[in-house]
């Protein structure tokens, strides 16, 4: 991707705060993108069950449900870096743990389900307590193109992490632990070299209410209600993906390496995008842009449905993540822009969780759809609702539809 920078986003690099916050969020993801893998194939090993997989993702997810509030007020009452450190560290030791266990036998399912539950709290609060310092480490007039990178870097995260963790796996079950491990402590001392160049502003005085304040703030900002609920309800329709298993196997017959090809070619398209936006930013009618991204996410995902040919469903796919990748940039920029930085902890926990549920109940409400549907009609029938959704929100709110420059809609940096 380095040929394909700008010298703006090139400049990014060239602050040193900067360039420690996105190496410790990139090598942190990374290692969450491990775990899934490792966990999930030791776990069978284990168990031989479906449902102990289905249990697996229950246990990561149920503490970001059940500690989103908290975590979000932590974030704006905590210095952020040592907030984002701190799980870190917790998410290292857990990892070890993991390692140990694996290298000497004695670990187990219910164990494995514990520390998998101990991580995704790490993760809860280390979310809100990254996002919300971004900010803060981005330079003047460069928070779309800082967002713009991390996305980037999570994409490489998700096509390349699974190709490591499995290299790892094939050494022993220990060795993707004891990665993860490495990376989580290496994400930890990056941290400690990050130094916001915009003193947080301080915290509100503590009240009972303050933990939901992030749900106040949302639903009394139209252009943020709108933002994250968009985002909530295109996924939750849009979620193709989660059949692809079927898609690979009974319907375009192309096996294991087709599904392989199937599940890269989103996060590729992902990637081009993000090069092409890290030279060539969002300058106007960003609200517009936004909307019309995820119309043809929805249309990219009709077309994966209806598709019987393997180079037209990956082409639709990779139309699905450059989509997506424009969508994800505008959103988290009017996320951040719109918020004051005393509220941006809880707010991102609220964009968290909204997130979070989206990919979650999209799988689930996917593979309910198919099993009463078939998969090719249910995925036609998300991608259809996923347009309809954004047709509908941009009546419903007038004021995101309106939004023309990201770096002047309530710029509370």
């Amino acid at each position: 991707m380095s040929s394909t920078l700008s010298a703006a986003a090139r400049g990014l690099l060239a602050h040193r705060s900067f360039v420690f916050y996105f190496g410790a969020r990139s090598l942190s993801e990374f290692a969450y993108q491990i775990c899934a893998v490792a966990v999930g194939w030791q776990i069978y090993a284990l168990t031989g069950s479906a449902l102990a997989l289905g249990l697996t993702g229950l246990a990561e997810f149920a503490p970001t449900a059940i500690l989103t509030f908290a975590a979000g007020h932590v974030a704006d009452r905590f210095e952020r870096r040592r907030v984002a450190q701190a799980c870190q560290i917790v998410s290292a030791l857990t990892a070890a743990g993991l390692a140990w266990g694996s290298f000497a036998g004695w670990l187990t399912a219910p164990q494995i389900f514990l520390a998998v539950a101990l991580i995704g709290a790490a993760a809860a609060f280390e979310g809100p307590a990254a996002a919300a310092l971004l900010p803060a480490v981005a330079p003047t007039g460069g928070l779309q193109r800082a967002v713009t990178l991390c996305g980037g870097a999570m994409q490489v995260a998700t096509i390349a992490a699974p190709i490591v963790g499995g290299l790892a796996d094939a050494r022993g079950a220990a060795a993707p632990y004891a990665l993860m491990a490495a990376l989580w402590g290496i994400a930890a001392l990056a941290n400690g070299g990050v130094r916001p160049q915009r003193p947080a502003e301080p915290p509100d005085p503590p009240r009972l209410g303050a933990i939901f304040d992030g749900v106040a703030f949302v639903r009394r900002n139209p252009a943020l209600l709108g933002t994250i609920s968009l985002d909530l309800f295109a996924v939750l329709l849009g979620g193709a993906t989660t059949l692809m298993p079927i898609f690979a196997r009974d319907i375009l017959h192309v096996g294991p390496w087709g599904l392989g090809l199937l599940r890269a070619a989103p996060a590729a398209g992902a990637l081009v995008t993000t090069a092409v936006l890290l030279r060539r930013p969002i300058r106007r009618a960003a609200g517009l842009r936004m909307f019309a991204a995820v119309i043809v996410f929805g249309l990219a995902t009709a077309v994966f449905a209806v598709s019987r040919s393997l180079p037209l469903s990956l082409l639709a796919l990779v139309a699905l993540g450059g989509a997506d990748a424009v969508s994800m940039v505008i959103r988290g920029a009017l996320v951040q822009l719109a918020t004051p930085d005393a509220m941006r902890g809880r707010v991102g926990a609220v964009n968290s969780l909204f997130v979070g549920a989206s990919y979650q109940l999209g799988g689930f409400e996917s593979g309910v759809a198919a099993s009463l549907l078939g998969a090719a009609p249910a995925a036609l029938l998300g991608g259809l609702g996923t347009i309809a959704v954004a047709l509908l929100w941009m009546r419903l709110f007038p004021t995101l539809r309106q939004v023309e420059r990201l770096d002047q809609h309530g710029d509370h940096r």
